[in-house]
């Protein structure tokens, strides 16, 4: 294996671990809260999983972020495919939807937290095992807030969106709400 080749691994495995589990546990969230809260349907799907590839959406997780890599452009934007919730089966949709809303963003903050704190434990690892380590803490905290933030818009079909129909007036929320399909465009 060349030297070039091993860097490419080496960053690319510090870059996609983080990702797949800020994704999966986001999306795995969703539905855990949403059975949690009354609403089977991502559970009778095989959502509720840490298994990455359940949440691959092939637009979304591998053609669009593929091809930003591969351009000039200097960042990179994906989404997975997002967890099955009927919120008509919520036990109470309105207040309910908005916490089904929140785990996911919830989960990365978490995710975050847990990256900062395991710094310390990544200092008493030998090179270069501690280095890669070190990327992987940096790119999943980066990620995951990253994650937290941007699904936290209020805009629908984004959690925030979501939390924002939850909580506006119904005169409020029902506009936005209408959103959604132009939302996911």
């Amino acid at each position: 294996m060349t030297g070039e080749t091993a860097a490419w691994l080496f960053t690319a495995s510090a870059w996609v671990l983080p990702v797949l589990l800020g994704v999966a546990l986001h999306e795995a969230a969703h539905g855990y809260v949403a059975n949690w809260l009354g609403d089977p349907t991502a559970r009778e799907a095989g959502r509720i999983t840490l298994n990455p590839l359940r949440h691959v959406d092939p637009v979304g997780t591998i053609l669009i972020p593929g091809l930003l890599i591969l351009s000039p452009l200097n960042f990179v934007i994906g989404f997975a495919k997002p967890v099955p919730v009927d919120f008509g089966r919520l036990s109470n949709p309105r207040r309910d939807m908005i916490w089904v809303a929140l785990a996911g963003p919830g989960t990365n903050i978490l995710l975050a937290l847990a990256a900062a704190l395991l710094f310390h434990v990544q200092q008493v690892l030998p090179s270069p095992y501690g280095e890669w380590v070190w990327y992987n803490l940096r790119n999943g905290l980066i990620i995951n807030l990253a994650l937290a933030v941007f699904n936290m818009l209020p805009v629908p079909p984004l959690d925030g969106g979501r939390v924002a129909v939850g909580v506006l007036p119904r005169q409020l929320a029902r506009p936005l709400a209408r959103l959604e399909p132009a939302g996911s465009f």
